[in-house]
């Protein structure tokens, strides 16, 4: 017998949520998992009892993703107003915009890759009936995309890092006292006898 829908939205809205942002952005995830809430509580009923819950959420929000992204190349969209201010349940550590910017700038396959194996658990059989492929194809995709997140995020940490030497130093840059001088007979260059 099937759970009640209730504890299904209840198991899975957060894994729901984090692929949405991974595939559409952080601003379009809330109406996606809307969508695919919707549309999953339509076909429920007809799901037969032995399937993969998550999986099947997984394909919906797949889906909805590629409607609400079709969706926004068609309509103009309004800049007078501000967005509402997303949601940041689903969001591993709540407010890393840097990691969800770098997520977003993958390429489509290696996105969806990472977002449906890393984010939603699902095995890479399943993200290659997804996105189309074999299990080697997205299993490459997803590594492909945590590499290439690896180096953005390690980019950025060694950029923050190197900005506080360089704000460190900037006394031993221009007091001569701070600088090194030379020991014995050592003269420096350019010197005069």
């Amino acid at each position: 017998m099937k759970k009640p829908f209730e504890r299904v939205v209840e198991e899975h809205a957060d894994t729901v949520l984090r692929v949405c942002r991974a595939v559409v952005g952080v601003h379009d995830a809330d109406d996606a998992w809307s969508e695919t809430f919707l549309a999953a509580m339509r076909a429920y009923p007809d799901l037969p009892d032995d399937a993969n819950v998550e999986a099947w959420l997984v394909t919906i929000a797949h889906r909805k993703a590629i409607d609400l992204t079709r969706a926004g190349q068609r309509h103009a969209v309004p800049v007078a107003d501000l967005p509402e201010r997303p949601s940041t349940v689903g969001l591993p550590g709540g407010t890393d915009h840097d990691l969800w910017r770098a997520v977003r700038a993958l390429p489509g396959k290696q996105r969806q890759a990472v977002a449906y194996h890393h984010f939603a658990g699902l095995p890479y059989r399943e993200v290659a009936e997804i996105v189309g492929g074999t299990p080697e194809a997205a299993r490459r995709a997803a590594s492909d995309g945590i590499k290439a997140l690896r180096t953005t995020l390690a980019k950025r940490d060694r950029g923050a890092s190197g900005k506080a030497d360089a704000d460190a130093g900037t006394c031993a840059d221009t007091d001569p006292r701070a600088r090194p001088q030379p020991r014995g007979n050592a003269k420096p260059k350019g010197a005069t006898p």
